[in-house]
């Protein structure tokens, strides 16, 4: 007997300082790429198959998982109802500064992925999940609020101290001093076409050498890195102003919006129009859009 279709339900809420995304599908498939983000996902409903940089994970409905930046995933199931929050690496870093947990010489790292049987967590997935779906006044107060929560929790409980090392904390996250130039330079130019000789000569490497070593402490190319931060800034775009999808894909590197369309829905599973129309407007009294 042939079970009856889910109807797919899209929900995102993007804030300067981290993004939520909701999404209740059918079937689903989606590429997280790496960003300068921490990443928090709760499986509200379905079984989730993940892969991330070639290791197979299942995550039930007691899991959360927990990528650092840098990090990205593949993600697909069936009859899927998710949450994934993006927390930028300087709001993750403020916390634990005023928590007292880092000096100048250190950062916290987490070093598990998939959090097992984790049931404090999963509630306040589901109590952020709750408000993003409500329409109720004040709703961006309790999503702050939430959120904190949720960073300290992380800090107290599965977090653990590091030398900084070669580490930098930059605006555009947590980053080796080594590439960090280069990184800046790509943040920087998003419009622009970029090749791996420019973005190598920000740091003072030939195109192989320099390749090799961003691949090497971030777990993805330089151009994958690019892609992902133009994808992040046109989410940002889309959500936030009501340019056309062609000046947004100008913006952020494309030159056509077909190429544009393609990558965005590579990364996000939906097309430019279908992720803005399911943007949450930051309109207090009028909720969602």
């Amino acid at each position: 007997m042939t079970q009856p279709r889910t109807p797919s339900l899209y929900r995102f809420f993007i804030d300067p300082r981290y993004s939520i995304d909701y999404r209740c599908a059918g079937k689903s498939r989606w590429r997280s790429e790496a960003t300068p983000d921490y990443r928090v996902l709760f499986l509200l409903a379905g079984a989730l198959h993940l892969s991330i940089e070639g290791e197979a994970n299942e995550i039930s409905s007691t899991d959360v998982l927990l990528l650092e930046p840098s990090v990205g995933s593949n993600a697909s199931g069936d009859r899927l109802e998710t949450l994934t929050i993006n927390i930028s690496a300087q709001v993750v870093m403020d916390c634990a500064l005023r928590m007292r947990l880092v000096t100048s010489e250190t950062t916290v790292i987490f070093p598990r992925r998939v959090l097992r049987n984790e049931t404090r967590l999963s509630q306040m997935g589901r109590a952020l999940a709750a408000e993003l779906l409500s329409e109720d006044v004040g709703r961006e107060i309790v999503i702050a609020a939430l959120i904190e929560q949720l960073i300290v929790h992380l800090l107290r409980h599965h977090s653990t101290l590091r030398r900084s090392g070669e580490l930098e904390l930059s605006r555009i996250g947590l980053i080796d001093r080594r590439i960090r130039r280069a990184a800046e330079l790509m943040h920087a130019r998003l419009d622009e076409e970029l090749t791996l000789k420019d973005i190598a000569a920000a740091s003072y490497l030939s195109p192989f050498h320099f390749s090799r070593l961003f691949k090497k402490l971030t777990g993805i190319t330089p151009l994958a890195y690019l892609t992902a931060q133009r994808i992040t800034r046109a989410r940002v775009l889309l959500a936030q102003s009501d340019l056309p999808i062609t000046q947004i894909a100008a913006q952020v590197g494309y030159g056509s919006a077909s190429h544009f369309t393609k990558a965005f829905r590579q990364s996000t599973g939906l097309s430019p129009r279908e992720f803005r129309a399911s943007v949450i407007s930051r309109d207090a009294h009028s909720g969602a859009r």
